[in-house]
């Protein structure tokens, strides 16, 4: 299946915002909708919402009807250039049923959001070969403060084309932003973790790794062959349980040609170290030559990267230098 890459977002483009997990009424309890209005106004973008994104049930989402048609409403209409996610969750697979693939890939556009959305953009790109980004979703952008690593980064991915070279962000925090923006106490970064040295590249594949692996024995399970892995999780995954996630993902037979590894930060709840890590990457066979790399911004604690799901990148560890690049997006 041909790799589609979707347009690129420019001033005066629509922005659709959906909510494939969560209900933006959640969002709402504590409402930055000013800050976030007065952010993508600046980026030039115009915001619309789907019919059901206040929609709320007793898990917090709305109807599996409710959000595949706001899904199928946003890539049908010609006026929409992007779609982003209210937030994540728990229950985007329950979607993939029921998507209309062929709406999807004849009508191609940038999808963002991160976490449990992980589940809706890995099946994208495995049914339809569109390229999806894992990034911030519109909720995000109500972060009134250290903020600007992750625009950039978004900006840098979704405006543009040309290769874009990560680096560790400064500070990063690991907080409940939303419920006092005032009260903020970012943590001085101590860098890229070098598990494993190596080089690498290939076409990206990741994000929240125990969604990802909701995929597994279903249709909607991306190849992991000639892949370069991106995964995170949450404060949920402690050592045992990222472990087993990642033992579990690297043996399907197909991750053999997995390319490289790298893992976003982990929450200070999850109790991860880098010895453990290294412990944990040093048991798995697939890893056996394969560069990894540790402690990138991506996943739950901020700034987050956006990097494109299906998109290339090239990876290189070492002793000295290490080089992480976007290199199609």
């Amino acid at each position: 299946m041909d790799v589609v890459f979707p347009r690129k977002l420019s001033a005066g483009d629509v922005v659709r915002v959906v909510a494939p997990a969560r209900s933006r009424a959640v969002v709402l309890e504590h409402d930055h909708t000013a800050v976030i209005a007065a952010r993508f106004a600046e980026l030039g973008l115009e915001l619309t919402y789907g019919r059901h994104v206040d929609e709320r049930d007793a898990f917090d989402s709305s109807s599996v009807a409710s959000r595949v048609a706001d899904l199928h409403e946003a890539f049908a209409d010609p006026s929409v250039v992007a779609v982003m996610t209210v937030l994540g969750g728990f229950n985007c697979n329950e979607l993939l049923p029921h998507l209309d693939w062929d709406l999807i890939r004849a009508n191609p556009k940038i999808l963002c959001g991160y976490s449990d959305i992980t589940a809706l953009q890995n099946a994208i790109f495995a049914r339809t070969g569109l390229v999806t980004y894992s990034g911030p979703h519109w909720s995000t952008f109500g972060m009134r403060d250290h903020f600007e690593d992750t625009l950039r980064w978004f900006t840098s991915v979704t405006f543009g084309t040309a290769p874009v070279a990560l680096t560790p962000a400064s500070h990063w925090t690991d907080d409940l932003w939303f419920l006092d923006q005032d009260a903020r106490e970012p943590v001085v970064n101590d860098g890229w973790w070098t598990i494993r040295p190596g080089a690498g590249e290939g076409r990206i594949v990741g994000g929240n790794l125990c969604t990802l692996n909701l995929l597994q024995g279903t249709p909607f399970m991306p190849s992991l062959d000639g892949a370069l892995l991106v995964v995170e999780d949450d404060f949920e995954s402690h050592p045992a349980t990222f472990a087993r996630d990642l033992t579990s993902l690297l043996q399907l037979p197909d991750a053999t040609g997995v390319q490289g590894l790298a893992i976003g930060r982990f929450q200070k709840a999850s109790r991860m170290t880098r010895p453990l890590l290294e412990q944990i990457v040093g048991t798995q066979p697939a890893l056996d030559g394969v560069p990894v790399l540790a402690n990138i911004d991506v996943g739950h604690t901020h700034p987050v990267a956006t990097f494109p799901i299906g998109g290339r990148a090239r990876l290189n560890v070492g002793e000295r230098a290490t080089d992480l690049t976007l290199l199609r997006h």
